[in-house]
């Protein structure tokens, strides 16, 4: 048994994408580091609050899953939310939105995904991994952050440490099959400066005709396939780009930027997703429907502040219950 708190995961075989993160780096966008973090945000703070860790406590992204096999070198307790990545501790499922003991020589397997597209493995107290810049989040295409400290994904033979006490067992105070992210299509889109500039027609089809997920979509943008939209600007100075921010290029095809988003751009935008929205497209799948629905900021505001004083507002103990599918 684990007494000292210490706990080691070995990485037995690497998926496509699995990463460090944490809620990202903050005030250096002036120097074109760009936000990094969990794409998933409400999912990764729910994994650490399972196990009465600090909400911003390092964990891992797991995207796809794809074969990505964990070995536990001591016993441990554990935490998965978000995607159901059809997980499995030895030959045992792991359903995701709980806390669960692994023993040491056991491994956890991440195979194909079945509901939505990231998951979030959380350990006691964080997984121990250096600072850079400010966050411990790893990002590929600026080689910063993550394990090895250059933003790479896990490699096979990869040991990654911790050194947390498991506090007292939490349940979620909501059905897992009900998470915000999980479930739903609608996206709230807070209308940007060059709204005007977009074609009436193009107005009404953007938020009246259903956008399908493209296979062209990374953590840095997730393109949406659906109909042309024009808009009657020319050029344009680039300007920040922020979380979530839809931009219209020439093809009139949206591009929705997520965390790994450059930090300035000179396409028109419609404006840019709530946060919840965001990791609601972030869970999408290829071929995924999705719709817009224009919110108000101060709407979008009170409904980001409820998300976050839910983890202060929840106890332990409480009962599961479904939730409201508001943006």
């Amino acid at each position: 048994m684990n007494r000292n708190g210490n706990g080691v995961l070995r990485v037995v075989q690497a998926g496509p994408l699995a990463l460090m993160v944490d809620d990202g780096r903050f005030g250096v966008r002036h120097l074109g580091v760009t936000q990094g973090g969990a794409a998933d945000w409400f999912s990764y703070r729910w994994a650490n609050w399972l196990l009465g860790n600090a909400l911003n406590a390092a964990a891992l992204e797991i995207a796809i899953g794809g074969g990505l096999v964990l070995e536990a070198e001591a016993d441990a307790t554990l935490a998965l939310m978000g995607a159901d990545l059809d997980v499995r501790l030895d030959d045992r499922p792991v359903a995701p939105g709980a806390s669960f003991r692994i023993g040491a020589g056991q491994r956890l397997a991440f195979r194909q995904p079945r509901n939505g597209l990231r998951a979030y493995l959380a350990v006691p107290g964080g997984f121990d991994v250096t600072e850079v810049l400010g966050s411990r989040s790893a990002t590929p295409r600026e080689q910063l952050g993550g394990q090895h400290g250059d933003g790479r994904a896990l490699q096979a033979g990869d040991r990654l440490r911790w050194h947390g006490q498991a506090g007292t067992t939490r349940s979620l105070p909501f059905l897992p099959a009900t998470s915000l992210t999980l479930s739903g299509n609608s996206l709230a889109l807070v209308p940007g400066a060059q709204i005007d500039r977009f074609t009436g027609a193009s107005l009404y089809r953007a938020f009246n005709l259903p956008w399908r997920v493209d296979d062209r979509a990374d953590r840095m943008g997730v393109r949406l396939v659906g109909p042309k939209l024009v808009c009657r600007m020319g050029s344009m100075i680039s300007e920040g780009i922020p979380l979530g921010a839809v931009q219209v290029p020439p093809d009139g095809q949206p591009i929705v930027l997520l965390n790994d988003r450059q930090t300035i751009g000179g396409y028109p935008r419609l404006g840019a997703l709530t946060p919840l929205a965001v990791a609601r497209l972030a869970q999408c799948l290829p071929g995924h429907e999705v719709r817009f629905v224009a919110t108000a900021r101060e709407q979008a505001l009170e409904t980001y502040r409820r998300c976050l004083a839910a983890f202060d507002r929840v106890s332990p103990g409480q009962a599961p219950r479904p939730l409201s599918r508001s943006s």
